[in-house]
């Protein structure tokens, strides 16, 4: 099929790539759930991008395209750090609460990148905008339930993680666009490197006293199959990054936008399958609420020169 500027339309193909991308995302995000009983978060992301790393500098030197270097540009820098902090977040929270929870959480992001978007962009946020931006912060209420018993303050973690990643968004749209994803790629997982080294060398320096063994426990000893386990997160890193971007770049934002949010659904079956996680009926009614006020607010206008969406945790 040929679009209106004579391109053929890939976006049945920029739909595979994003659904595959989400779908690797949400089982590497159900494994550190599962390693943070044995690892630090810090050792897991030192042991991990130990294997990004090189992966993407390959790539990077095959495809000629910028030298690794560019990560050190500002607006990288500044994207990356947003983008570090934003797995910080997320992965911290991971122990103390259900994995899906954590995924309808960071999920409100198109939420924060349309009202950033108007803010601090000056794009105008139409009826379904504002219409999505109520609706999700209702279905964040109605899941967290801040009055009831059983409120976490963890679970506030994957909404903080949500508007650092709609900021980064918003630099990689109005600063970034002109970037190689893998440069941009790179410069997540070095800064995750360094996070993961920095981290745990502050961990054996202070030794504090602390049962959260996740946040603040030491380095463990791996084996063989742990390295392995790592060197292979740390590959699937790198594809859910490359086809995340290429889905945006080959396929219509909105479209791809759309089918991201089956990272819930990945989410929600990986939580049932390996953590017998249930969710109760008002849990599922947030859900719900979350997921049709992103479906409205990424609903494009017709002429549009504001944010668009951007790839997904590259």
């Amino acid at each position: 099929m040929l679009r209106m500027d004579g391109r053929t339309d890939r976006t049945p193909l920029a739909v595979l790539l994003i659904v595959g991308s989400v779908f690797l995302l949400s089982a590497a995000d159900a494994a550190v759930k599962a390693l943070s009983a044995d690892f630090s978060l810090w050792q897991i992301y030192a042991a991990r991008s130990a294997f990004s790393v090189p992966i993407l500098l390959l790539l990077i030197a095959a495809g000629g395209g910028d030298r690794p270097a560019a990560i050190l540009r500002p607006w990288v820098l500044l994207r990356s750090f947003l983008m570090v902090a934003m797995w910080l977040a997320y992965y911290a929270a991971l122990p103390a609460i259900d994995l899906s929870v954590a995924a309808t959480g960071i999920y409100t992001a198109p939420l924060f990148i349309a009202l950033f978007s108007s803010l601090l962009a000056g794009e105008p946020v139409g009826a379904y905008r504002w219409t999505g931006i109520v609706l999700g912060f209702v279905g964040v209420l109605v899941i967290l339930r801040p009055g009831a018993d059983d409120f976490s303050l963890w679970a506030l973690l994957p909404i903080l993680a949500a508007v650092l990643y709609a900021l980064a968004a918003i630099v990689t749209r109005a600063r970034c666009t002109d970037e190689d994803a893998l440069v941009l790629a790179l410069g997540l997982h070095v800064g995750l490197l360094a996070l993961g080294i920095v981290g745990s060398l502050a961990i054996a320096i202070v030794e504090p006293a602390s049962a959260d063994r996740f946040l603040f426990g030491g380095w463990s000893a791996m084996a063989a199959g742990d390295w392995l386990l790592m060197a292979g997160l740390g590959a699937v890193m790198v594809v859910i990054a490359t086809g995340a971007a290429k889905a945006y770049q080959i396929g219509a934002p909105a479209v791809v936008a759309t089918f991201d949010y089956t990272y819930l659904v990945s989410a929600m079956l990986w939580g049932v399958l390996f953590f017998s996680e249930a969710l109760d009926a008002t849990a599922l009614a947030g859900i719900a609420l979350i997921v049709v006020a992103g479906l409205l607010v990424l609903r494009q206008p017709r002429a549009s020169n504001g944010i668009a969406p951007v790839p997904a945790k590259e």
